[in-house]
């Protein structure tokens, strides 16, 4: 196999050039760890598959039984290039790691990237409405919406290009025949033209939010937190998705994560009094990294509190579209034609409740 290492001069992060079969990984990998890790013996090395990802695979390569020293290779999925601008991911990466939110990236290869094992507890759904808990990940989120960059991000909101991608997409290919998706699994989807229409509704409603831009994650998931007992800390993985956005849509994404993923329940959104006592938490430590007084009013929490839940609407409609075209690309056996069905439910069920929700003054 051939393969020589440089730097990529988009993102200065070392390159490989080596392509790893997703079906069959193990030589590829080895190729990789040959250059990252010159000592393991081949013969030696472990692979360990973490099977919670609906977007990428991701392996575990280590040699010792006790699993000190780990390295993360993830291998993307089947044209998620069309979803992710991987050149900023790595620059996304490079800016966290530099304000220590961040693991160490070692590589990239031809079709994924190598970075550092956080050893930790992946939170789940009752993890997440832990108060010890649920503070520790609102404290992180302050601090990562108050990273600052200067690699020639945009700083305009992704949201709303996301979603016109998206429609372009649907829009582009709707009329293709594929191996995916039928059109009988695709009744329950709104129609096309409904969800232009939507959109528009929902970018008028919530361009008067006047929520900040800030660099959000955009993909908060149980599987994307990890807690460090031992340090009393979560830290925040997988940054495929990260740039500037709406404050309120971080959030609002993530606590409709509270959900699940597999097995989506929304009525494990989190009620009222708990997203008070959250955002709480996050206002203190987000007024603190701006250099301001950490004192919180009741007023500015419960104004984050109507931004939050009217930007969760935009988050159910981009992950509902993200997994139409989903359905029609990956290899990965997931669900994603049901997911986006309820994902749209979902939209539509909470959608007048909360348009209707007025912002306090």
């Amino acid at each position: 196999m051939e393969r020589f290492t440089a730097a990529s001069p988009l993102t200065g992060t070392k390159y490989l050039d080596i392509y790893v079969d997703e079906k069959e990984p193990r030589n590829g990998i080895e190729a990789l760890l040959k250059e990252l890790r010159p000592l393991w013996k081949p013969t030696e090395i472990k692979l360990k598959t973490f099977t919670d990802g609906i977007t990428n695979k991701l392996l575990g390569c280590h040699v010792d039984e006790a699993m000190e020293d780990v390295i993360l290779v993830r291998i993307y999925g089947n044209m998620t290039e069309l979803f992710v601008d991987r050149n900023n991911e790595v620059k996304s990466f490079q800016a966290l790691r530099a304000q220590h939110c961040a693991p160490d990236l070692y590589c990239t290869f031809q079709n994924g990237m190598c970075y550092e094992f956080i050893r930790g507890t992946v939170l789940n759904m009752w993890l997440l409405r832990e108060p010890s808990i649920f503070r520790l990940v609102a404290k992180e989120l302050a601090q990562f919406h108050s990273v600052q960059t200067d690699n020639g991000y945009p700083s305009e909101p992704v949201l709303w290009n996301t979603i016109s991608k998206y429609l372009d997409l649907l829009n582009t290919n709707q009329q293709k025949p594929t191996t995916h998706v039928s059109s009988l699994e695709m009744n329950d989807v709104p129609t096309f033209d409904i969800l232009v229409s939507e959109v528009e509704k929902l970018k008028e409603h919530l361009s008067q939010c006047e929520s900040p831009v800030v660099l959000c994650h955009n993909d908060l998931l149980c599987k994307n937190i990890i807690y460090i007992e031992a340090k009393g800390v979560v830290k925040f993985i997988d940054y495929e998705y990260t740039g500037y956005n709406y404050q309120a849509y971080d959030i609002g994404n993530h606590f409709n994560e509270f959900a699940g993923v597999s097995e989506l329940d929304f009525s494990m959104y989190p009620p009222k009094e708990l997203q008070l006592e959250w955002l709480k938490s996050y206002l203190e430590v987000f007024k603190e990294c701006s250099g301001r007084e950490p004192l919180v009013t009741d007023l500015e929490v419960l104004r984050l509190y109507v931004q939050v839940n009217k930007f969760a609407l935009a988050s159910h409609f981009s992950w509902g579209l993200w997994a139409v075209l989903q359905a029609r690309y990956s290899t990965i056996d997931f669900d994603f034609l049901r997911y986006a069905r309820e994902r749209f439910k979902q939209y539509f069920k909470m959608k007048d409740d909360v348009m209707t929700l007025q912002l306090p003054s």
